[in-house]
């Protein structure tokens, strides 16, 4: 097919072009030709347009990633300028550039100062790649190689490369070939759907307590770290009962393991802090980061590491074979500056904590908490999801929830807004710089749709 200027392609011309050549992500690609794709072509602020010229909200940051929103012209520009001066060059051969450095003095002013250096990745399941490696690493040098298993948990997410994969805890992903040896599971904190008659603070403690039932099976010799996301996010936006985190961080100190958290999407000020962790109050010794360090609009990632890691691999590690391309890109990490001096400065992590973030969680709870459909609601900052539920009374989830919640999704589409369905919850996560009149279109339109699943159910 002769290529043509993209204003002059028919939203059908785009469809069969896509078909021809593309597999995307977590779908059936025979009924998606069938169906066609939705075609974006355009971003700006807090909204999408799509090629026949209708305009969405997003309610789910593209990926939980662009949490400045779409065009930002400092951003853009931050690029521009970088590419002008140096549009590429590795950190292999003894080298660094000026972006990695002053990213890296920012990135490190901005957390815990129990944290000290990173390894800088294109993605979060590269970051989760490259975690696997250099806790087994750390392991070595300090003289316990025996410490090699990873524990994660059932229905995390980590990732969709193959270590990625086997640590997270999606099972149809592991029988699609995506599990790995030394790899262990535990249950995930899900009260709502697991917690039967415990009170969610009974089975906080006991989903934590699995963590060292499962170190005592394996030996504590042999496991080398446990990861986790501060709350689930593929999994459904699950944020687990108050007791959950303190006692996990416990076992770890206990047995010698190390706490691994999986901020990519927690992270850069979703929670109304700058990290996830810092929400839920414990201190994990490994940081995996993405999505919101450059707002999305270039590919960047990293691993950071805390001081006694970091410590013990470079003065005692000698060579410590990784290394990627794409490692700390210039025009990424200029992106990444602009990003994190933007939220630092214009106070986007702070008023998400003291104003949009309470706006948003108060006004969910006003509008949805009676709703016929919505058993629980859980969220904090600017993230959220809505549990369904058959009966409230008994908490008993829908037979084909995954139906119902991918019905609610696929009418909010109609209504103009992005929310996404993970089985029975219906999951948003607006970016940082939505308004309070942003807020009320989304959870306006999110009303509506869910009203509209609700009477297709003769439930309305």
């Amino acid at each position: 097919m002769k290529m043509q200027s993209n204003d002059s392609y028919s939203t059908e011309v785009w469809q069969t072009m896509d078909a021809a050549h593309h597999i995307h992500a977590f779908v059936d690609q025979k009924k998606l030709n069938a169906e066609g794709p939705r075609v974006i072509v355009k971003g700006e602020g807090m909204y999408l347009w799509d090629s026949e010229g209708k305009r969405y909200l997003d309610g789910m940051s593209g990926l939980w990633c662009t949490q400045l929103g779409y065009g930002r012209r400092d951003l853009i520009e931050a690029a521009s300028r970088q590419m002008e001066q140096l549009s590429y060059y590795n950190m292999f051969f003894h080298t660094t550039h000026p972006a990695v450095v002053e990213l890296s003095e920012l990135l490190f002013s901005l957390l815990p100062g129990r944290y000290s250096h990173v390894v800088y990745t294109n993605s979060g399941s590269e970051s989760n790649e490259v975690l696997i490696r250099t806790v087994r690493r750390f392991w070595q040098v300090v003289g316990k190689p025996s410490k090699r298993i990873m524990i994660g948990r059932w229905n995390g997410y980590h990732g969709s490369t193959l270590a990625a994969t086997a640590m997270g805890g999606m099972k149809f992903m592991h029988e699609m070939g995506g599990m790995l040896p030394d790899i262990a599971h535990i249950d995930e904190p899900y009260w709502y759907a697991h917690g039967g008659d415990m009170t969610p603070e009974e089975f906080g403690l006991r989903c934590a307590r699995q963590l060292e039932e499962k170190i005592l099976e394996l030996g504590s010799d042999n496991v080398a770290g446990f990861v986790a996301e501060p709350f689930q996010g593929a999994g459904g936006m699950i944020f687990p009962p108050e007791s959950y985190w303190p006692e996990i961080q416990r076992i770890c100190r206990k047995y010698d393991v190390l706490l691994c958290a999986d901020e990519v999407i927690g992270g850069f000020g979703r929670c109304g802090e700058w990290f996830a962790h810092q929400h839920f109050g414990f201190e994990p010794d490994t940081v995996s980061i993405a999505k919101g360090l450059t707002s999305g609009y270039v590919p960047m990632g990293g691993l950071v590491l805390s001081r006694r890691m970091a410590e013990a691999l470079v003065e005692q590690g000698g060579v410590f074979a990784h290394g990627l391309t794409y490692s700390g890109h210039p025009v990424a990490a200029a992106v990444a500056i602009a990003n994190l001096k933007a939220l630092r400065d214009e106070q986007i992590v702070e008023r998400v904590k003291t104003d949009t973030g309470p706006y948003l969680q108060r006004c969910l709870r006003e509008l949805f908490s009676d709703h016929p459909l919505v058993g629980e609601i859980q969220g904090t900052g600017m993230v959220a999801a809505l549990q369904l539920a058959d009966d409230k009374a008994t908490r008993k989830r829908f037979e084909k929830e995954d139906e119902i919640s991918w019905r609610c999704r696929t009418l909010g589409f109609e209504e103009g807004v992005i929310i996404r369905s993970t089985l029975g919850r219906m999951i948003m996560a607006p970016a940082l710089v939505a308004s309070h009149a942003e807020i009320d279109e989304l959870l306006d339109k999110t009303r509506r749709a869910m009203d509209r699943t609700a009477q297709s159910l003769g439930r309305g």
